[in-house]
């Protein structure tokens, strides 16, 4: 079974231009519950100054709380920067959170306004009082494969900050191509560097799809025992500090290519299809997925 981790309604929304509804947003999160999606990060608690389209997470959180709409084997979790937004998420009765740090210290000054090493020494903080408050702790690592202002980021530096974000206690660490410039050739050789039982069980792959190569990605991460992968429904979004990281992995083009494979995803895919025309008809713009615009019927 591969396990998918749908980030439309965090890192999708957070780069749209139109501000959607709190209604909105818990109606999208209940329909991809409703669709077989069983991990929905669903929120951040950010400052909403910098990305305003997260401002009303704590309200979106309270509201699916009680939501009689959500699946009930459905995990949300919470992007936290800091203390501050873990106290949040612990306020809403949150189980899991993730933290994020970069891979260039050019692209964590800007996304974060620190150093990566103020970046883990910030977030050894958060790690040990969420696991006092018995919350699980995802890390994100971005920029793991390209930095928009640094260029290639070698290996050797992801390989380390990786099993620095282990170290630090989380259960699992997401791998961002946030620029999507990774080809198969480099993830081989990133991954290759780790035994198959921690690909298996510690790592996760988040690619974007900007030049055309996400689902290639896929495949290689495949042939390396990844069996966790992040993904925006209709390619929402993208990251809102890096130029041109357009183009989030499709969920619903993910899944037809596994599905197609014969591996299971839990995943209605004719449902996924059809949130992605609701969320076109929200968003005033079409998306990017070629599998929304395709004909199923073959």
């Amino acid at each position: 079974m591969i396990k998918l981790v749908e980030v439309g309604p965090r890192d999708g929304l957070q780069n749209e231009k139109i501000m959607l509804s709190c209604a909105t947003k818990v109606q999208f999160i209940e329909k991809l519950s409703q669709a077989g999606i069983k991990h929905i990060e669903a929120g951040a608690f950010v400052s909403p100054k910098w990305v305003p389209q997260m401002a009303d997470s704590a309200k979106i959180f309270k509201q699916l709380k009680k939501s009689h709409k959500l699946v009930k084997a459905t995990n949300l979790s919470a992007l936290v920067p800091n203390l501050v937004g873990l106290d949040a998420a612990i306020d809403c009765g949150i189980k899991e959170i993730a933290i994020f740090a970069a891979c260039s210290e050019s692209f964590s000054q800007r996304n974060i306004n620190c150093s990566i090493k103020e970046s883990i020494s910030r977030f050894q903080l958060v790690v040990k009082k969420a696991m006092k408050s018995k919350i699980r702790v995802r890390g994100y690592l971005s920029t793991s494969f390209g930095c928009p202002y640094e260029g290639r980021v070698p290996v050797v530096r992801v390989e380390k900050l990786i099993r620095k974000m282990l170290e630090l206690g989380v259960y699992e660490v997401s791998i961002g191509d946030t620029i999507g410039v990774a080809t198969p050739k480099q993830v081989r050789a990133l991954l290759k560097r780790f035994s198959q039982d921690e690909r298996q069980k510690l790592l996760a792959m988040h690619f974007h799809n900007t030049r055309g190569t996400g689902l290639a990605n896929v495949l290689a991460s495949l042939d390396l025992d990844i069996t966790t992968y992040d993904s925006s429904l209709g390619g929402l979004g993208g990251c809102p500090y890096a130029k041109g990281a357009s183009g989030n992995l499709p969920t619903e083009d993910l899944i037809y290519m596994l599905h197609g494979m014969g591996l299971k995803t839990g995943v209605n895919l004719k449902k996924l299809i059809e949130i992605s025309w609701w969320m076109e008809s929200k968003i005033k713009h079409p998306l990017p997925s070629f599998l929304s615009k395709a004909n199923l019927n073959f």
